[in-house]
């Protein structure tokens, strides 16, 4: 009876709903988009196919569910700003940080590899410009964490823009833009350009790094260096008369940073909307 008991309890457990989630980002995790199959759910759950289905539908929904629920993870949902159309005043922490994964990416958030990276975990008087930053990098870091995310969140953006996902996270970085003053006509214009900006950047370099060669270890310092290595002295070997900006950024590419080149393409554009907006 004491066994049975276990076993009722065990099963319960692995066929909540959120469980099969947790799995299929696993999946996802470790063997990408043609991971997560209803054979490799089954095999790694114990259990049928017609139980995953019975709390997920299809193998779509599970698909998005295990989407939204990184995005969860990744990014605050913000609260009220308290202001109005282009008032910063007594704007708010972008949101609460209470799950781990959540708080982890606010500490990535918060290492600086430029001036200007945000410079903590936000407070009652964080700027506009600090909540958009770590709205970016929450997604950049998802991102270079889950590499079958960023092609998810693109097709999400271009196919169901009225899904969970999009409208996340057009309002997490809609509302500091807002806040910053942008004039009203221009708020899905603005804000479509930074999330755009976001989520190419980001898909980028998730593919890049699912371009490693087979042989080779993943996403690691060792394998960068050399392909940026490569990269770099093929563009020095270009003839100077012919290539002469490349011939001089060569060694600057072979030395960036990708997180922080990603974070100077996000200044750039706040850049922009603030030497843009109305004075």
């Amino acid at each position: 009876m004491v066994m049975r008991t276990r076993q009722s309890q065990r099963r319960r457990q692995v066929l909540s709903r959120e469980r099969i989630v947790e799995t299929a980002i696993e999946l996802l995790d470790a063997g990408g988009e043609g991971a997560l199959t209803v054979r490799a759910l089954t095999e790694r759950l114990s259990t049928g196919a017609g139980a995953i289905y019975h709390h997920v539908g299809n193998m779509n929904e599970l698909g998005q569910a295990a989407t939204e629920t990184v995005i969860a993870d990744a990014l605050p949902w913000p609260v009220a700003s308290g202001g109005g159309a282009g008032e910063s005043g007594g704007a708010e922490e972008a949101g609460e940080t209470g799950k781990a994964g959540r708080a982890g990416r606010a500490g990535k958030a918060g290492e600086s590899g430029r001036a200007g990276e945000v410079g903590g975990s936000g407070g009652p008087r964080e700027r506009p410009e600090d909540r958009i930053r770590a709205v970016a990098l929450g997604l950049y870091d998802a991102a270079t964490e889950h590499s079958w995310l960023a092609s998810r969140l693109a097709a999400q953006l271009t196919r169901e823009p009225w899904g969970a996902v999009t409208p996340r996270i057009f309002e997490s970085m809609g509302r500091p833009l807002r806040d910053l003053g942008v004039p009203r006509g221009d708020w899905f214009t603005t804000t479509s350009t930074l999330v755009h900006y976001v989520l190419g950047a980001t898909s980028q370099n998730a593919q890049a790094a699912d371009d490693v060669p087979g042989d080779a270890p993943p996403d690691t310092e060792e394998v960068r260096a050399a392909f940026l290595d490569t990269a770099s002295r093929a563009w020095r070997d270009l003839d100077p008369e012919e290539y002469p900006f490349l011939h001089d950024i060569a060694d600057q590419m072979r030395a960036h940073e990708d997180r922080a080149q990603f974070l100077a393409g996000v200044d750039l554009i706040l850049a922009g909307v603030t030497a843009s907006r109305p004075r």
